[in-house]
């Protein structure tokens, strides 16, 4: 069993989403926002700091999953979202979390089953896959999303060295 917090960065609002993976099986624990204020870009980093850090405290996860800087139009926008992403995951890290990076493309292929699936599609098969009552709102779905998606690949990767192991036996064997 592990409990797995995923962020979805954003220099103005932070999405949280918090998961329990026991095997192939997930359930939700909670997820929300959080939303800096101000203008100061030093004040809204520690608020984003300060938030992951309580929600650290209060769900006690095992592994922290983020999304990765995608390269916007705007370099001062992609510049503001990495440093808003260093602020989480330096919260993780002080609490001793291993932390594992993932691109759009990477969450959205893993929960939707499409690379370049829409927001919307997103919010929905997050809500699918948690059996949520009511579809969360976006930045919370796309952090939600980023926990499945370490939550897969984690499953993933233990069923290929499984097979890997099986495949040596079976060669040492002969």
């Amino acid at each position: 069993m592990a409990i797995i917090l995923g962020i979805d960065p954003g220099s103005r609002i932070t999405g949280y989403g918090v998961i329990k993976q026991s095997g192939n099986t997930f359930s939700y624990l909670g997820s929300g926002c959080i939303r800096v204020q101000g203008d100061e870009l030093a004040s809204r980093l520690h608020q984003i700091y300060n938030g992951v850090s309580e929600i650290i405290l209060q769900f006690q996860p095992d592994k922290f999953a983020i999304e990765q800087v995608f390269m916007a139009k705007n370099p001062d926008s992609a510049l503001k979202l990495g440093q808003a992403r260093g602020a989480a995951i330096v919260a993780a890290t002080n609490a001793k979390l291993p932390v594992a990076e993932y691109s759009a493309r990477q969450i959205k292929q893993s929960v939707v089953g499409k690379g370049a699936a829409e927001k919307n599609q997103v919010q929905h098969m997050v809500t699918y896959l948690l059996k949520l009552p009511s579809t969360p709102q976006a930045d919370a779905a796309d952090a939600l999303a980023v926990a499945l998606c370490h939550g897969h690949t984690q499953q993933s990767l233990i069923k290929m060295s499984g097979q890997a192991s099986k495949t040596v036996r079976g060669r040492l064997r002969k």
